[in-house]
């Protein structure tokens, strides 16, 4: 039994040593087209709103996001499987895109930003008529 206590102490070290530096995951994302808008949903399992960071720096659009896990004081962690880590995610946005009017809204990890098409991106009916 002491053998095994020492192979996960040996883990639980290296566990611990792995959660001192974060590391920088790039979210898994799908864009949707609409009509009259684009939809992006970003997967980040563990970020709420307060750990996100949306920033539109010209046509850049910057997503961050940061995960955490916290112990109560009066445990020790034994084993961890999940790291904590910082989301990022970079897309240049086209001219298609009202800036305005982008929002976003996040839910149990998921996040969801709508990217509104600007007046002159829409799709619009011409009428036809007969001579």
């Amino acid at each position: 039994m002491p053998e095994v206590t020492k192979e996960v102490q040996k883990k639980d070290e290296r566990t611990l040593q792995k959660k001192e530096t974060r590391r920088r995951i790039s979210p898994d994302v799908d864009v949707i087209e609409k009509n009259e808008e684009f939809v992006l949903i970003a997967d980040m399992p563990g970020v709420d709103e307060k750990g996100l960071d949306l920033t539109l720096e010209k046509d850049i659009l910057i997503i961050r996001g940061e995960t955490s896990v916290e112990i109560p004081e009066e445990y020790r962690l034994r084993h961890s499987e999940y790291s904590e880590g910082r989301y990022e995610r970079r897309f240049t946005l086209s001219q298609e895109i009202d800036r305005d009017r982008i929002k976003a809204t996040i839910k149990n990890g998921v996040l969801r930003i709508v990217l509104p098409k600007a007046d002159t991106a829409k799709i619009k009916k011409i009428e036809v008529t007969s001579e």
